[in-house]
């Protein structure tokens, strides 16, 4: 590990102010990813600014949605009945990650923004372009059984590893940032970026710039949500196909759908082909098979083409789960 200046910030203004007066700075509160990164020497920030002192732990669910302070811990959003009741996907992603060890340590904002799992870019030792741009990419001729087969380029094929970042995806859940150029609102679903040539920038956060809140609307489909994952092993373990889906059932008609996937996208993915086959459509397992037959856009390599078949099935068994008539 590289030698580091630590600082405790003392209110979001010093946070930010002081990320953007030394380069190299990096945020940190749970800590989970950023510091076995710089362990294994995937990361290297000359200056960390602890923000756990800031007032952003808020889980508050109103009326008109769900507002969490980028500083609750998982553990807590996840237990919290209020989002148990009127976002299900969430709390249901959220017990999915990690260890209940981690989820007591994690933050909210931490997670969506942890850098993948990809073995290539957390070895040092093999080339890989999100780690050390213009290196290469270990993957695309190596062992890519678990990366992406959906928004990959020549340059990276890593999958993105969040499981509450497909849940906010599919559930059109709004980012608060926080940085040297004022606030700013960004769908989730814009905040990933692909990695395109530029395989080592994640986000569209720019330097200095802070997650302070996500915030989501309530509304029937995020009533009647849900996250499944599936992978190697029950626990502990990254998504080798995950779905977050919400469905808004009236007279037996789906009015709406929404639809997120996980573990096959170097972004959290929509799934917005089978969204639009599914709308206007009865609730019978037939529309939710003919939905899931209607994603597209899948380039998967030798290893890991199974994902496209595992896809569909997940987003099935996710919707039948969902949707009987009322």
């Amino acid at each position: 590990m590289q030698p580091f200046d630590y600082v405790r910030a003392g209110d979001l203004h010093a946070a930010i102010t002081g990320a953007g007066a030394i380069d190299g700075s990096a945020f940190i509160a749970g800590g989970t990813d950023l510091m076995q990164l710089m362990k294994e020497g995937a990361a290297a920030p000359r200056h960390l600014i602890d923000i756990n002192g800031l007032p952003c732990t808020e889980i508050k669910v109103l009326p008109e949605g769900l507002r969490l302070g980028a500083l609750a811990r998982m553990a807590d959003v996840a237990d919290d009945p209020d989002v148990r009741r009127s976002f299900p996907a969430i709390a249901e992603a959220l017990l999915a990650s990690a260890s209940p060890q981690v989820r007591n340590a994690a933050t909210i904002g931490g997670n969506l923004l942890q850098r993948t799992r990809c073995t290539y870019f957390r070895d040092p030792a093999m080339p890989c372009n999100k780690r050390a741009p213009t290196s290469g990419c270990s993957a695309l001729r190596g062992d890519h059984r678990l990366h992406a087969i959906f928004g990959g380029s020549e340059h990276c094929i890593a999958t993105h590893p969040s499981d509450l970042a497909v849940a906010l995806v599919a559930l059109d859940a709004v980012v608060e940032i926080e940085g040297p150029g004022g606030p700013r609102r960004i769908p989730a679903l814009e905040l990933h970026r692909l990695p395109g040539d530029l395989p080592e920038r994640d986000t569209v956060l720019e330097p200095g710039e802070l997650i302070v809140a996500v915030e989501v609307e309530a509304s029937a489909a995020a009533a009647r949500s849900c996250y499944l994952k599936i992978r190697d092993r029950a626990s502990f373990e990254f998504a080798l196909v995950s779905v977050a889906a919400g469905l808004e059932i009236e007279d037996g008609v789906v009015r709406a759908a929404r639809l997120a996937a996980g573990g096959v996208g170097t972004k959290p993915w929509r799934l917005q082909a089978a969204e639009a086959a599914l709308a206007g459509q009865p609730a019978t397992p037939e529309s939710y098979e003919l939905a899931a037959h209607a994603i597209e856009g899948a380039r998967p390599l030798p290893m890991n083409a199974f994902k496209v078949e595992l896809l569909r099935r997940a987003v099935r068994r996710a919707l039948l789960a969902l949707g009987g008539t009322p």
